[in-house]
């Protein structure tokens, strides 16, 4: 069958993307595995694997010239199994499963609302325009209840203790995706631009404090953006109610 104007029709994927998206997908399914073994720590660096890989396709399609509805569909995809499933069963496993059916039931809302998140994401037009999100970025999200898992795994929590954590980010991690709080999104920053040299020695700071301790640091970093957007958005509400009353 040919295409519509005629002209031939292209077989096949570029590689280049679409391998870093693969590698993101088996991550992904690579963190649900070793979850379910009780391997949180492996399974959490996996998820993080597939935040950077999230990353890297997009950027190296556009970069390349390579962007097509396919590499679109397949990285959505990959999403949903690293930022939605396999965060999801991490948290099970590691502190809602002695819930019973409300711990799966708590799982499968975070799972839910990150499918939901992909999916307004992919076909509503972006409401906030490139420079901010619409709810919570679910590799975000991901990062969010992996890092308080990780944190919580490395520094032995106790029931009690890892238990409300689980509840804590499952419940905001959802809730925030599925929101309409505005989320800075980083896409006005130029990768290929010039930089001050004093931006590459706050960069390498950077990546020392959270060698440092990678669970705790990253769990603060993006519990902090997490509060950023509700923040945010109260504070242009705010400056909107203050310019139309002073108008």
């Amino acid at each position: 069958m040919t295409p519509p104007n005629g002209g031939p029709r292209r077989r096949g994927i570029y590689i280049l993307p679409n391998l870093f998206t693969t590698l993101g997908l088996f991550a992904g399914f690579y963190s649900i595995v070793a979850a379910g073994q009780g391997q949180f720590g492996p399974a959490c660096a996996a998820v993080f694997v597939s935040i950077i890989t999230d990353g890297l396709d997009g950027r190296v399609a556009r970069l390349t010239g390579t962007e097509t509805d396919f590499g679109a569909q397949y990285d959505s995809l990959t999403d949903m199994v690293a930022f939605g499933v396999a965060p999801a069963l991490l948290v099970y496993h590691w502190a809602l499963q002695p819930l019973g059916k409300a711990g799966w039931l708590l799982a499968f809302f975070y799972a839910a609302a990150a499918a939901l998140r992909l999916a307004r994401f992919n076909t509503q037009p972006q409401v906030y325009g490139k420079k901010y999100f619409q709810g919570l970025p679910s590799p975000s999200a991901a990062a969010l209840v992996t890092s308080a898992v990780w944190a919580g795994h490395d520094y032995g929590f106790p029931d009690w203790a890892g238990m409300p954590l689980a509840l804590l980010v499952a419940i905001a991690g959802g809730g925030l995706m599925v929101s309409n709080f505005r989320y800075y999104s980083f896409k006005d920053v130029d990768l290929r631009g010039r930089i001050p040299f004093f931006v590459a020695v706050l960069i390498a700071v950077g990546i020392a404090v959270v060698s440092t301790d990678p669970p705790l640091v990253l769990f603060s970093l993006f519990l902090t953006y997490a509060v950023s957007g509700p923040v945010l958005t109260v504070h242009r509400r705010r400056r909107l109610q203050q310019g139309r009353r002073a108008g």
